[in-house]
């Protein structure tokens, strides 16, 4: 017999009964039910339980382990009685007799329980890690993690790509987050960075002459934690692919989107390919973001035309002052009711708006302050152009889209998940296409890329001569399900006099792009193919699948939100004799103010 187990602690069944096993594993949780012991071992695999009589020699000493020490028991398999057993485990009709048992890991009182799901603070969870992920949840995400990761790679191989590894130490980049810089002790004052994405290094191998590339890419940006964005690391589904169109690139992730997500949707419905393509001025117009989610059926309505002259005048006056003002229309199904508009209105102040306008219909007719001003004919109108009935409402916000649609975009999510708007157990994906490829810095005063640096103008070198820069589209995309965005993309700009140009209407000279980008820019002077490529983020991936809100949740060992590993005590102080061997003297922090 083995030394540790012949069985893991989810094989056992029925057909078991009457043979010997062995098994190790953590003591789950004891049960004291009339003299008799039940002990419930768990390892990676499952849980059985396992029992033992007062009258066992070994009784008392098995009676004494805390919760969580490593054990290993030797016994024979009975079969459960009918009223015992436990429908809801798969090792739940039979249950080890102990016979004898030894004592690998005696465990310390915990700092948190592994038994049930309670609610801990967090930095308890990150810095006792290792306790945290023996949680049934926590264990569970990460081996759908793995199980999302080697599906993407198969589907991937599959769809004719090759993976390839690119360097982890390489130089500075401004791609838009600070680099994490590493010293070099062999060339003194100097810093490799690690990469932010393998953004250049993927383009290099489509003109080295390789096709259709990917990767589990490493990426490294020292920026702020949020929910959907994990501070120091994270792992994408880094992809290049030549001599493509953008329907080529995405023909060729969505099977893969759509494939993953339907092995693992666990009877949730996911969008069928193609996925819808929503242009960026539209996906702004219609839900005030660029990441919408299509699961609230909200779409916002420009009804400009509605208040101008009429009797709302700060609408009207709005209108008036700047030809570039807009009213928007946030419809509402079945919010007709003047308690919920006043809640709205409330939360809208505390916003910091002064407000959020709204008619709620009732009896044929509208009603509320806005309705009252502008008269039936026109709250008739919105009616009829919005499709709104009695028991339905309509809010509005009002001035120039660029300043409210981010809060045009949150009023709409409130009131869909208010309202119960939403469609449930759905993921809905979508491609948002055709965004700007200059923007106006209003800080700096001058004209800056809004996306991409890298990427190919629509109309190329014709359009960068010929048209104002904030109407240049670029060949950019991003691929969105349910609110959130999996990864940007884009056809890239493989000629260097298009890239020069690019870069002088955004204010940087050729020397800084020969600097900046020298590997990059130099290479496609020798001949570089048309290519393009995208990189859907694996945290979030996982995140969206597993049900969870927090990108902490599905990853095995992160940072807490001010990018410290709590449970390794990283950052930490450097030597004096390290810092001598990088030739590095540490300066002071800065003062707060």
């Amino acid at each position: 017999m083995h030394q540790y187990r012949t069985h893991t602690c989810g094989d056992l069944r029925k057909a078991d009964v009457g043979e010997e096993a062995r098994l190790s594993g953590w003591v789950h949780r004891q049960r004291d039910h009339g003299g008799l012991l039940f002990i419930d071992l768990r390892d990676h695999y499952g849980l059985t339980q396992c029992v033992i009589e007062p009258e066992n020699p070994i009784f008392t000493e098995l009676e004494r382990l805390r919760a969580e020490s490593v054990i290993t028991v030797t016994g024979k398999v009975v079969a459960r009685s009918d009223e015992t057993v436990n429908p809801e485990l798969p090792t739940g009709e039979v249950e080890v007799r102990i016979g004898s048992f030894e004592l690998l890991s005696a465990a310390e009182e915990l700092p948190l329980p592994v038994f049930g799901e309670l609610d801990y603070p967090e930095d308890t969870r990150l810095k006792y890690r290792y306790l945290d992920l023996r949680r049934d949840r926590l264990h569970a995400n990460i081996e759908l993690r793995s199980k999302i990761i080697a599906s993407i790679r198969r589907r991937m191989i599959d769809q004719g790509f090759t993976e390839y590894q690119t360097p982890i130490l390489t130089a500075s980049s401004p791609e838009g987050a600070r680099d994490f810089l590493v010293p070099s002790r062999l060339h003194p004052n100097k810093f490799y960075a690690l990469p932010q994405a393998p953004q250049q290094f993927k383009q290099l191998i489509m003109v080295s002459g390789f096709d259709r590339y990917f990767q589990i890419a490493p990426c490294f940006r020292d920026e702020d934690a949020r929910a959907d964005r994990s501070p120091g690391e994270f792992y994408q589904l880094d992809l290049e692919m030549s001599f493509v169109t953008q329907e080529d690139v995405f023909a060729a992730i969505e099977p893969v989107m759509h494939g993953v997500f339907d092995e693992f949707a666990d009877g949730r419905e996911v969008s069928a390919a193609p996925f819808p393509r929503i242009p960026y001025a539209e996906a702004l117009r219609k839900y005030g973001t660029d990441k919408p989610d299509l699961r609230n059926p909200i779409e916002m309505v420009d009804v400009s035309e509605t208040f101008r002259g009429s009797g709302f005048k700060v609408f009207a006056s709005i209108l008036e002052g700047d030809e570039k003002a807009q009213v928007w229309a946030i419809p509402a199904p079945t919010g007709g009711s003047r308690a919920f508009c006043d809640r709205m209105n409330g939360w809208a102040q505390k916003e910091g708006q002064p407000g959020l306008g709204y008619i709620f219909f009732r009896d044929g007719e509208g009603a509320g302050p806005v309705a009252k001003n502008i008269g039936p004919e026109r709250t008739q109108a919105l009616r009829d152009q919005l499709g709104l009935k009695d028991g339905d409402a309509v809010f509005f916000v009002a001035g120039v889209p660029k300043t409210f649609h981010d809060f045009a975009a949150r009023a709409r999510d409130l009131i869909g998940a208010e309202l119960d708007l939403g469609e449930k157990d759905v993921f809905k994906f979508c491609w948002i296409v055709d965004y700007p490829m200059f923007e106006f810095d209003e800080k700096a005063g001058r004209v800056d890329f809004s996306h991409n640096p890298f990427s190919m103008p629509q109309g190329e070198m014709e359009t960068l001569e010929t048209k104002d820069p904030l109407d240049v589209l670029a060949y950019q995309y991003d691929i969105v399900c349910n609110g959130v965005e999996l990864s940007s993309g884009a056809i890239r700009n493989h000629r260097p006099e298009i890239m020069y140009k690019a870069f002088e209407i955004a204010g940087y000279d050729k020397a800084m792009v020969d600097d900046k980008f020298r590997g990059m820019i130099n290479a496609f002077k020798f001949g570089a193919p048309p290519h393009g490529g995208i990189a859907p983020g694996i945290d979030r991936i996982v995140m969206l699948l597993a049900g969870e809100e927090n990108l902490r949740e599905v990853t095995m060992f992160p940072m807490n939100q001010q990018a410290e590993d709590l449970m390794m005590g990283a950052p930490n102080h450097a030597d004096a004799h390290h810092l001598r061997e990088l030739f590095i003297r540490l300066a002071p922090p800065p003062e707060k103010d």
